[in-house]
């Protein structure tokens, strides 16, 4: 009874430090919304070739709040490989895009941070308007201290150690700290609310440069904590990843930025021959046995392992380099990870 009351007396006292948990400056985003920066206020919004395209099985992916384990494990195969073109990438919550073009309830956006030839601001695609938030004081804390989610995924709560769990949110996501505790973290949301985060799910830095750089052994048991998850074209977040998203966001989540998709991700970094493969270095594969476009990526795991989101029909896994399938489409190697 002692304990639980030290616990109560705990909750009251760091809810009492934040009063206006339960409210919010969020700002209308109204109509006139081209050109602005706005940002995302689901836990993954999914990005589209084109408007109006889904089908109502996709519409958990829609809404907000999405339901994004619903929308995967509700689907078919074949309704999942009907994604392939479909999709362009997602953007977790909190990240910043440009609004590009508007068309009725749909915007196209760029998405800050996601590098691609296609557009100088960041990877294009069309989203829901209803996605997307501001709010002054979200915007006034750019560039402050920030929690980063460390986990597979994540539980954003109303209150401290997890009471009122409301959003779960994906690896790699960053949300503004209000206040560091030991063990629970009060951080902003898009629309101007407090909300906590478990610490034991995330890591406080102050700055991008403050994450600490990886070596390729832990860039690789980064990778490997999503062992399993079920692939999803254009997926880039901890709900379903396609291979460049998975290699594109465990990076990201180091503090390492890379291009979000595997042919340009084939062309940057350090160049490294197949015979000095490192942990972390990452391997790609090509059409006509290694000569036409790259199609896909992994990361070399060690031992001759290679981890990877290899298609629709598959999950993230382990595979040996010296499967016939990926052997005969080798087409090289790059390095990433910056060198001490």
């Amino acid at each position: 009874m002692r304990k639980l009351m030290k616990v109560l007396f705990s909750l009251a006292m760091l809810l009492a430090l934040f009063p206006n948990t339960a409210s919010a400056e969020k700002e209308e985003t109204g109509t006139d919304v081209i050109g602005k920066d706005l940002y995302v206020d689901v836990a993954a919004a999914t990005l589209w070739s084109n408007p109006n395209v889904a089908r109502p099985i996709d519409e958990p992916s829609l809404l907000n709040p999405v339901d994004l384990r619903s929308w995967t494990t509700g689907m078919t195969y074949e309704e999942k490989l009907w994604l392939v073109g479909e999709l362009e990438t997602q953007a977790l919550y909190g990240q910043k895009v440009q609004v590009l073009e508007q068309q009725g309830d749909w915007v196209k956006v760029a998405v800050y941070g996601q590098p691609t030839p296609r557009n100088t601001l960041g990877y294009p695609g069309w989203m829901p308007l209803e996605q997307l938030t501001t709010s002054e004081r979200f915007e006034r804390a750019d560039g402050k201290p920030f929690a980063l989610i460390t986990s597979p995924t994540a539980w954003l709560s109303k209150g401290p150690f997890g009471y009122k769990k409301d959003l779960e949110l994906s690896y790699n996501t960053r949300l503004p700290v209000l206040k560091d505790l030991r063990h629970t973290i009060a951080v902003l949301t898009p629309e101007g609310k407090v909300r906590w985060l478990d610490a034991k799910d995330a890591k406080v830095y102050r700055s991008d440069s403050d994450i600490p750089v990886p070596t390729g052994e832990e860039l690789v048991e980064e990778a490997k904590k999503f062992l399993g998850l079920p692939y999803l074209w254009a997926g880039a977040a901890g709900f379903g990843f396609d291979c460049s998203g998975f290699t594109h966001t465990v990076h990201k989540a180091n503090g390492i930025t890379i291009p979000r998709d595997s042919g340009p991700q084939s062309k940057e970094g350090l160049i490294v021959d197949k015979d000095k493969l490192e942990p972390g270095d990452l391997m790609f594969f090509s059409y006509e046995e290694g000569k036409g476009r790259v199609h896909h990526v992994a990361m070399y795991a060690g031992n001759g392992m290679m981890i990877h989101s290899p298609n629709t029909a598959s999950s993230v896994r382990m595979d040996p380099i010296s499967t016939p399938a990926y052997a005969i489409e080798f087409s090289g190697a790059r390095r990433y990870v910056p060198q001490k």
